[in-house]
């Protein structure tokens, strides 16, 4: 049985991994009065001047560049940040010698002020999470809404405001030390192979998943009851019983048409989207999983359908950019995996000029054929896994490659016609050629600009 962790006055601790989510935790442990020790890839003249400034605040000793069993080995618990994999050799050996090893969800477990609800998927969590934030500030309640999105845990854990709810977004890098973490409500969107440069195998990768099931205090565990591999690998999770949602009747959400189904006690309530932005398939399916994870919290039915009805999804997420001559471009950037790229094709339709490639997460391009031979009519593509998708999709449509971003959307607009539409969708990461997703994206935004005012810049590999 996992264990629940607290820090003393003087223990020491250290930190592999100094982002976001590793300064978060800096505060946090430097407030509980720990002896710090932080190691980070970067040396400590690359830091930022917050960044030292933070370390001599809390007087954290600092090692940069390869992290080291020297330095780390004298702590009495390490931290590992999401970014940096178990398997690291220096890890690997700390581990050995009988040193804890947590995530920061271990680190935050048994914590919390307020009721938690958990949501994890390869697709749709963020959408999801926003939506349950939302819909829980529409039933009046003060919500602290981050994790894997936005604002760090451990920004909650040593921030002084108090919240009725908390919502998080969790990743399997997250999940992989998750500890005792347990939250009251969790939610399964989907699984999809996705991160299998670190996890291997999909059965690996979905057993990170189905922690997030685990622990006594779960009460209400919520999986997509239309997803395959969801239902293949809940055996990996400790519980038998789950309320599902997706097409069937029988489930405890069911998606018909552009609206949704709920039991209730007073009857069944209907949701009807048909006029919101979340008429689509991953619309429908992200509300239906968001109304199960409120349900326990007395959401009134009005104010959640006018919050649904009102919903605007995130940028990057097939996010329409333009109608340029009667071709429509669309930012799909978050789209990192084959999963989240089917979707979205499934969504645009035909006459489909996809761009895509980028940094190899381990990902299996022919999952996209059949997408690709129904709606794509030409293929653009970057990156890295450019070569390993031209082999696993050449075949079904025409392709070229672009050395960049900007050459990219400069061919797809020479081949599109009016009724096409030109898709940034990449089914891989983007650190190959840019700092995330959303450096991705607006870049793409960007180069979209600019076929509608070329005279304010040419077009080049200025953001490669």
């Amino acid at each position: 049985m996992n264990k629940l962790y607290d820090i003393r006055q003087g223990m020491k601790v250290a930190l592999v991994g100094y982002g976001r989510a590793g300064q978060a935790v800096v505060r946090y442990l430097g407030r509980r009065g720990a002896d710090l020790l932080v190691s980070d890839s970067r040396s400590l003249a690359e830091l930022s001047r917050d960044e030292r400034e933070l370390l001599e605040h809390y007087s954290a000793a600092y090692e940069g560049g390869d992290h080291t069993v020297e330095f780390l080995g004298n702590a009495e618990v390490l931290i590992l940040s999401p970014g940096v994999a178990l398997e690291h050799p220096v890890v690997t050996e700390i581990s050995a010698s009988g040193i804890p090893v947590l995530g920061e969800l271990a680190l935050a477990a048994g914590k919390f002020r307020s009721p938690v609800i958990a949501i994890t998927g390869t697709n749709g969590k963020t959408t999801v999470t926003e939506l349950v934030g939302e819909l829980l500030r529409a039933a009046g309640k003060k919500v602290f809404v981050g994790g894997n999105i936005g604002t760090p845990i451990m920004e909650y854990l040593h921030g002084s405001d108090d919240y009725d709810m908390v919502v998080l977004e969790v990743s399997s890098f997250q999940l992989e030390l998750c500890g005792a973490f347990a939250p009251e409500v969790a939610v399964l969107m989907n699984i999809t192979p996705d991160h299998l440069d670190r996890h291997k195998t999909l059965e690996r990768y979905a057993a990170v998943k189905m922690k997030i099931f685990n622990g006594e205090s779960v009460d209400h565990a919520i999986m997509n009851g239309d997803d395959r591999l969801c239902r293949q690998f809940k055996y990996l999770s400790d519980r038998d019983s789950f309320q599902f949602f997706g097409s069937s009747v029988e489930y405890a959400a069911c998606i018909k048409g552009v609206g949704i189904t709920i039991p209730t006690t007073n009857g069944p309530a209907v949701y009807d989207l048909s006029q919101s932005s979340l008429a689509s398939v991953s619309g429908l399916i992200n509300s239906a999983a968001a109304l199960l994870a409120v349900r326990p919290f007395d959401v009134d039915y009005g104010a959640a359908l006018e919050t649904l009805r009102s919903f605007k999804t995130g940028a990057h997420r097939l996010q329409v950019i333009a109608d340029i001559d009667g071709v429509i471009y669309i930012n799909d950037s978050k789209a990192t995996n084959t999963g989240a790229v089917n979707m979205g094709i499934e969504q645009v339709g035909e006459n489909v000029i996809l761009i895509a490639g980028g940094k190899d997460k381990g990902d299996n391009y022919q999952l996209l054929r059949e997408s690709v031979r129904n709606c794509v009519k030409h293929l653009v593509l970057i990156g890295e896994t450019a070569q390993t998708m031209s082999k696993d999709l050449g075949d079904l449509a025409p392709f070229t490659f672009a050395a960049s971003l900007d050459e990219a959307v400069l061919q797809a607009s020479s081949l599109a016609v009016p009724g096409d539409t030109v898709l940034l969708s990449p089914a891989s990461a983007s650190f190959d050629m840019f700092k995330s997703y959303k450096h991705r994206g607006e870049a793409f935004t960007r180069a979209v600009n600019r076929l509608l005012s070329p005279e304010n810049g040419e077009g080049g590999s200025g953001d490669a």
